[in-house]
């Protein structure tokens, strides 16, 4: 900010002196404005003048003030030669050519006189000379044409070893500097500048992140230096509502602003008219960096616009989005659930992009969300438009993605990062660390996108791209101790800002009414979700996938493990699980012939073992009791208490596993041993 006021200060004065030079005061005025900085060397030569004149009348003749002067003349030539050593060469042989040319005729003055012999020949000549020199050393520093100049002052990177480094044309910003730099040729290439950024830095007295380097994709030699020298992040920006409250999910979604006050922004859906690229995203930050803050702001964002349904697995039950919860299409709690909504995703891609296609869409694009009445986004053969309902952007996000990376595997999300992006859906992974261990490669690369909070400084490359750390952004400077700190990169950026830090925006506790009443606008005023999307989703998940609810009610969160003896009993009280075959049977009634004591199933008394046609209608019974409490990926381990309770082995579950597999109720998963019940339509 001081910078930015004494520049703004300073550009005052010089059109007020301009406007002052115009209105009245005359050329004068503007002629002495713009001589002024050259006028020190002459008043110096005048002064050595001077001093000649008045020691002459001290020291004329005396032996004794020739030694002192000629001592005392050297002395001075030294000490200028000794402190310009943190200068350029040029500079430092200059000051100290001229200091020595003016101590010796001072010296000649004061003991000879100042009229005496060539001394008065040598002042008017000399004289004039060193000043004019120190004038043209003074123009040529000031670099009009924007081209280096020989004589530019390189101590600063003589200091890191890159004496022979030319800087170019230099533009000043507030709070930024920017200049071009063109190395040695076949000396000096853009990694050796990457390698000497903390030396800078260190030079200049600040932080490794207020100095990049941005190499010119053309030359392996040119670039740009960029340095700020004052963190402006340091000063908190709060959240004050969505950016654009209705807007379209392919307008930009800001979610803080950078080092030099500029936004922060981010594009998810892609642009062919600009070749921008649809993209998925990971946030990737330590504990403490501020991930959840971020994940805040983007998430408030993605439900302020009309065109995008969101949905949101989070292992930690939704603590830090639960003012949000209302607004997002499809919430679920982590584990079994979010398999459940994994393999969703993955049987809504085909159906997504298959109606994309169908429509004349290569991508996803607004119009895209809007009923189909055009001609030219039909999917009649007779090309009139077919009135079809529009298809809303889907967001799908993973957070806390170490958890289900866990229980899924490393590559859970590999088919979809590598094919949603066609289909209209992102992909956002949130995790602490994505290291290959967590990981796979193959997930990560299809990850183009990144906001990289601080972290382990090890962690830096599992992050951020090498380029982008070569040019100067360590997350690693800040750890936790500077949370919302990031860098971001990301399709539509320039890349020049891809190593400049930005901070996300602070959303303090009282913004929670403000959030809830954004979680209320996405249900009354949000898109909802199109026939395609929403019949995909419950082909695989059944119960478990609602859509948004009706204003002013929560969303249906999947049962825990201690409601679901409770689902299964209402699903059975209220017969959505009764067979057609026994409707009108009075529950109540007593069977015939029965005995008091008789109303347990035999198979189902302690000790029996129920013989194979009775385990294969018990293990049918399971199934349905397991997709009517919403769990609709099982597996073997599901199914020990079971087990234990009607005396079956684990093995011959598995093997009934995969009979279910072959008759169509099951079907396999990405994870081995795990497998997702088909919807049963009488139970559904």
């Amino acid at each position: 900010m001081a910078t930015a006021e004494r520049t703004q200060r300073a550009e005052q004065q010089y059109e007020d002196q301009l406007r002052g030079a115009s209105d009245g005061s005359g050329i004068g005025a503007y002629v002495l404005h713009r001589a002024k900085p050259h006028l020190p060397p002459w008043l110096c030569t005048a002064g050595v003048g001077i001093a000649g004149a008045l020691g002459s009348l001290q020291w004329q003749g005396s032996a004794a003030a020739g030694v002192g002067l000629t001592l005392a003349s050297v002395a001075l030539t030294g000490v200028t030669w000794w402190a310009g050593k943190a200068t350029g060469q040029q500079r430092r042989m200059h000051s100290a050519i001229t200091v020595a040319a003016g101590s010796a005729w001072l010296t000649g003055a004061c003991l000879a006189g100042p009229a005496t012999g060539p001394l008065p020949d040598l002042y008017l000549m000399g004289g004039p000379a060193l000043a004019l020199s120190w004038n043209i050393r003074m123009v040529l520093r000031r670099n009009v044409d924007g081209t280096a100049a020989g004589s530019t002052d390189k101590g600063l990177l003589e200091k890191v070893g890159l004496a022979r480094a030319q800087i170019g044309a230099t533009s000043v910003e507030p709070n930024r500097v920017t200049a071009k730099m063109a190395l040695e040729a076949g000396e000096q290439t853009n990694d050796d500048v990457a390698k000497v950024l903390p030396r800078i830095a260190s030079a200049l007295d600040l932080p490794k992140s207020a100095v990049r380097y941005m190499p010119d994709p053309d030359s392996a030699r040119r670039g740009e230096l960029v340095i700020v020298p004052e963190d402006m992040l340091a000063h908190v920006a709060e959240w004050a509502g969505p950016s654009d409250l209705g807007g379209s999910i392919a307008e930009p979604l800001v979610i803080g602003r950078y080092d030099d006050g500029s936004p922060l922004l981010l594009w998810l859906p892609g642009d062919l008219e600009i070749k921008r690229n649809s993209t998925h995203l990971l946030i990737a930050g330590g504990t403490g960096s501020g991930k959840g803050e971020t994940a805040l702001n983007l998430m408030a964002e993605i439900l302020s616009r009309r065109d995008v349904l969101l949905w949101v697995s989070d292992p930690k039950m939704f603590q830090d989005f639960r003012p949000l919860l209302p607004g997002m299409d499809w919430a679920a709690e982590g584990g079994p659930d979010t398999e459940v909504m994994v393999e969703a995703i993955k049987a809504v891609i085909p159906a997504r992009t298959r109606w994309l296609g169908a429509h004349g869409y290569r991508q996803w694009v607004p119009e895209a969300a809007e009923r189909q009445n055009s001609r030219d986004h039909t999917c009649r053969p007779d090309g009139r438009p077919c009135g079809c309902a529009g298809m809303p952007f889907l967001v799908t996000w993973m957070e806390e993605a170490a958890n289900t990376l866990r229980l899924m595997g490393d590559d859970a999300f590999t088919g979809i990062a590598q094919e949603a992006r066609s289909a209209g859906v992102s992909l956002i992974v949130s995790l602490q660390r994505p290291s290959y261990d967590q990981m796979s490669t193959s997930t990560r690369a299809s990850l183009p996108s990144v906001i990289a909070l601080g972290c382990d400084p090890r962690d830096e490359g599992f992050s951020l791209p090498e380029a982008v750390i070569d040019a100067g952004a360590h997350p690693g400077a800040w750890g936790n101790r500077k949370p919302g700190y990031c860098y971001v990169v990301s399709p539509g950026i320039p890349e020049d800002r891809y190593p400049s830090p930005g901070r996300t925006l602070a959303v303090p506790h009282t913004a929670t009414p403000a959030l809830e009443d954004l979680a209320g606008w996405a249900q009354s005023h949000g898109a909802p979700a199109d026939p395609i999307t929403a019949g995909a989703a419950r082909a695989v998940a059944g119960q478990n996938y609602t859509g948004r609810t009706a204003p002013g009610a929560a969303p249906a969160l999947p049962a825990t493990p201690d409601q679901e003896e409770d689902v299964r009993v209402e699903a059975e009280s209220s017969g959505l699980l009764v067979d057609p075959e026994d409707a009108g049977i009075d529950p109540e009634a007593e069977l015939p012939g029965g005995e008091e004591g008789d109303d347990t199933p035999l198979w189902e008394s302690p000790g029996h073992k129920p013989s194979p046609e009775e385990a294969r209608e018990l293990f049918a019974d399971a199934l349905d009791d397991f997709e009517a409490a919403g769990r609709m990926v099982v597996g073997p381990k599901d199914f020990i208490d079971w087990c234990d309770r009607h005396n079956l082995s684990r093995p011959w579950v598995s093997a009934r596993l995969k009979d279910a597999a072959l008759d169509g109720r099951l079907e396999p998963t990405s994870v081995t041993g795990r497998w997702r019940i088909v919807p049963n339509l009488k139970i559904a």
